[in-house]
């Protein structure tokens, strides 16, 4: 076993943070034998984070072999693994958790090689805060390899309000993650949180409040290579329903597992994809609907229309779950939009608007809703925000 780097240890020994206030989450146990932190290889010599969770029945989800590294056969990627295992790719579905306090928001999860080996380390996003060292593969092979977690961190999953949600922590405590490095805790001012505006490129955004308490809640996040949301991009399909279900987890509980039978699927969307859990739920509960041929189209650029459509079903789901009336009680007053007669989703961009303004004009200046323009990514963001505190509000 090689000896931990020194830059790691005097990380470890400066450990005195303090976590951005994010959404009140809590945590519960998971089994850590049914759960594994794996290096997954991508162009050429790169890896990202897959974090795999063994959930029920007979077919395994992946097998082990060797050791220094501990090499994994994904095998989940040869059957239909829905309701048998969970799968998490992106800081969707992962993010740190230390002494019971989320890192979600200061912390960006990545995999560094150092040494003939790769390490899962947390880089901060304040230069002021440490380096955190989660894991090793402890070794170095070409393909699929375990991550060992450190001494002083284990696998848990988000809890809202007692309610399970489909995103893994790292979770530790630092006093046994100091000793694990051979030091006591150290009790020292620490930095300050960061301010919320943890992406360069959002401080000038008119939706910078509401981007902000997305990635907060969990529903949508950034990019860790060069620390960017980028608001302007367009938004695909199936990222939008990836992000919709995230936000709807913060209202209610969503089983994935749970598909009514015989609830179909779309034929352009594979069952292994990132997505199509997601998708499968989606499609089963009305949140979604596909074109005549049976297509979904995931990565065709949800427009903003589509974006409305999607929007009014989940709130309806949301409102029905929470034991209200279905319809959606109009807040403000509704707008007439200068571009939307005779437009397939007239009606429901104009309820949509008088939904707390979920619907509003592009870029909130003038009259104009371009309903076929593609969403971007801060609006997204936005209208989900806007949906979710409306249903919470109206609550009886």
């Amino acid at each position: 076993m090689k000896a931990r780097l020194s830059i790691a240890l005097t990380a470890l020994m400066t450990l005195g943070i303090t976590a951005t206030p994010a959404a009140n989450f809590d945590e519960q146990d998971i089994e850590q034998t049914q759960v594994v932190a794996i290096a997954r290889p991508y162009g050429g010599n790169k890896f990202d984070l897959l974090v795999l969770e063994q959930i029920q029945g007979k077919q395994k989800c992946w097998s082990e072999s060797g050791s220094n590294p501990v090499m994994i056969d994904p095998l989940l990627l040869n059957f239909d693994f829905t309701g048998i295992c969970r799968r998490a790719t992106d800081s969707n579905g992962y993010s740190i958790r230390l002494d019971g306090r989320d890192f979600g928001l200061d912390y960006i999860l990545r995999i560094v090689e150092r040494n003939g080996e790769l390490y899962l380390v947390g880089t901060p996003r304040d230069a002021r805060r440490p380096e955190l060292v989660v894991g090793r593969t402890r070794g170095m092979q070409t393909g699929f390899m375990k991550i060992i977690l450190e001494p002083g961190w284990k696998f848990s999953r988000r809890t809202f309000q007692g309610k399970s949600l489909g995103h893994f922590y790292f979770s530790g405590k630092e006093a046994e993650v100091l000793a694990a490095a051979g030091r006591p805790p150290i009790n020292e001012t620490t930095p300050p949180p960061s301010s919320g505006a943890s992406f360069r490129d959002i401080s000038g955004d008119i939706y910078k409040t509401e981007i902000e308490k997305a990635i907060a809640l969990g529903v949508v996040a950034g990019f860790k290579e060069d620390n960017t949301f980028r608001p302007e991009n367009p938004v695909t399909r199936e990222q939008f329903v990836s992000m919709i279900i995230e936000g709807m987890g913060t209202v209610t509980k969503i089983n994935l597992e749970e598909i009514p039978p015989g609830s179909g699927s779309f034929n352009d969307v594979e069952a292994t994809r990132w997505s199509a859990k997601k998708i499968q739920w989606a499609r089963a509960n009305g949140i979604v609907a596909g074109r005549a041929n049976g297509e979904f189209r995931p990565t065709d650029p949800i427009t903003r229309a589509e974006l409305m459509a999607i929007l009014k079903q989940a709130a309806t789901y949301l409102k029905t779950q929470q034991k209200q009336a279905p319809d959606l009680a109009q807040t403000k007053t509704p707008v007439n939009f200068s571009d939307t007669s005779g437009h397939w989703a007239a009606s429901l961009i104009t309820q949509m608007s008088g939904f707390c303004a979920v619907a509003s004009p592009l870029n909130e200046q003038g009259s104009a809703f371009v309903p076929n323009d593609p969403a971007r990514r801060n609006y997204a963001a936005a209208a989900i925000v806007r949906t979710l505190d409306c249903v919470k509000s109206t609550k009886k």
